[in-house]
């Protein structure tokens, strides 16, 4: 499963160094792992994880990764907690051990339960999976040809009166001046007005909700521009490496044969961007050009539909379906939305695998060879100049393992930060799609602040 989520409040806009979630942020990130605790750990749920512990957390089954940074690490906590509740919230003796001495001790904070939860700092080439899109020159490169670009330089002139009418608005902003108010911020702009109207009383109804609605319209236009070209796969780096990262953790729970049933993968809303329009998620809705609420969620389930009672061995049995949850809305069901252009619900596993080699970077190698980047773990010349390998030895998808079968669920949250999430399903579920929770066309609308 593979989720993501949001920042903080008007003092901590992202434009702000040091921002961080807020108790809404985290009660969202955690609502959705309660969510999710109930559709594939829960014994009643018809997707229940094979064999997965459904009470007590078995940390050999649950794979949790983050960058390095606040925000992110503090997402993939909140929704770890409502994937395993504390144990006292399910059962008291849970909680509690009995020692020889026939004294009762009862786990700290209510039976809370401590999932480990990688830290990737910029110098692992494991964080390429989750941020792929930093350190890398080519994808700077190719954002500031963007911005250079006469369609850009256009929406700016056509757009500059609307952004001059703000400056009351942010002329507090400490490093801001009335120049800055223009398309080439739409991102910023529309980010510092929705969480000051969400957190900051001073600031209700100062602007409308029509003038919220156009901002936000006007960055998503910003935000997918910048994380995806088709005329250009240098601007989407970042979702390449993430398809890279989703074949890996597939990998893991294959060649594991089902022992890792459960990861978590924390990234940013512009990562999935680039995979919504590499994946030609954007050709089934006009929903996935825009950005998605906070708290939303992305997920890959691989799936057999024979009923299993062990992890299957017959890689023909296995098929991959993604499904779409709009916002952090407690009881939505996520929606089935077809991958690369297809008509089906599902592909088989290895047509799956085949469709996301077409553009996956699989290795930290082939990063650093596309990228060209500096970054620590790139700067022996073999990694350099490895920009087509598919395969690495080491982290990436193995060749071996690629036909391997099982079923397999990714979720991913996606909002101002990203989470992934993967899961072993034991039985067949109907690949029945619901209605889709999106907002209004082109853009994915915005119901509350996470951050």
């Amino acid at each position: 499963m593979l989720r993501c989520s949001t920042k903080s409040d008007a003092g901590t806009s992202k434009h702000y160094k040091g921002y961080n979630l807020t108790n809404l942020g985290l009660q969202q990130n955690h609502n959705v792992g309660q969510d999710y605790r109930s559709i594939y750990l829960n014994s009643s749920s018809p997707k229940q994880i094979l064999d997965i512990s459904e009470e007590n957390v078995v940390n050999s089954q649950i794979f949790a990764s983050a960058p390095d940074q606040a925000v992110l690490l503090n997402t993939a906590t909140a929704f770890l907690q409502g994937l395993y509740p504390p144990l006292e919230s399910i059962d008291k003796e849970l909680a509690t051990q009995t020692l020889n001495s026939d004294e009762r001790i009862i786990k700290p904070l209510g039976g809370y339960q401590y999932l480990v939860v990688h830290g990737e700092n910029d110098d692992s080439p494991d964080t390429i999976w989750l941020k792929g899109d930093e350190e890398c020159p080519a994808l700077t490169t190719s954002i500031k040809q963007h911005r250079q670009s006469l369609a850009f330089t256009q929406r700016i002139s056509e757009t500059q009166p609307f952004y001059q009418s703000f400056w009351d608005q942010l002329d507090n902003v400490y490093d801001y001046q009335q120049s800055d108010l223009s398309f080439a911020n739409a991102y910023d702009i529309f980010d510092l007005l929705n969480v000051a109207s969400i957190h900051n009383a001073s600031h209700n109804g100062t602007v409308s909700t029509e003038d919220l609605a156009q901002l936000r319209t006007l960055a998503d236009e910003w935000e997918f521009g910048m994380a995806y070209d088709a005329e250009d796969s240098s601007r989407s780096i970042g979702g390449q490496s993430f398809a890279g990262g989703v074949l890996e953790q597939l990998d893991s729970m294959v060649t594991s044969r089902g022992q890792l049933k459960f990861s978590l993968l924390a990234g940013s809303y512009d990562t999935f961007l680039a995979f919504f329009g590499l994946s030609k998620l954007t050709d089934k809705s006009a929903d996935f050009y825009g950005l998605p609420d906070y708290a939303s969620t992305m997920a890959f389930e691989l799936f057999t539909e024979q009923d299993v009672t062990a992890f299957p061995s017959a890689t023909e049995n296995l098929r991959v379906r993604f499904l779409f949850r709009n916002g952090s809305t407690q009881g939505e069901v996520p929606t089935v939305f077809p991958l690369f252009g297809s008509a089906e619900g599902s592909l088989s596993y290895l047509e799956f695998v085949e469709k996301m080699k077409e553009f996956a970077i699989t290795s930290p190698e082939q990063w650093c060879g596309v990228c060209q980047s500096e970054a620590l773990f790139c700067e022996s010349s073999s990694s350099r100049s490895d920009s087509t390998k598919g395969v690495s030895s080491g982290s990436g998808m193995s060749n071996a393992a690629a036909g391997a079968v099982g079923a397999v669920i990714a979720l991913a949250i996606v909002g101002f930060a990203g989470l992934v999430v993967w899961l072993f399903r034991r039985r067949h579920v109907s690949a029945t799609t619901t209605p889709p929770v999106h907002g209004g066309k082109g853009s994915i609308s915005s119901q509350g602040s996470g951050v």
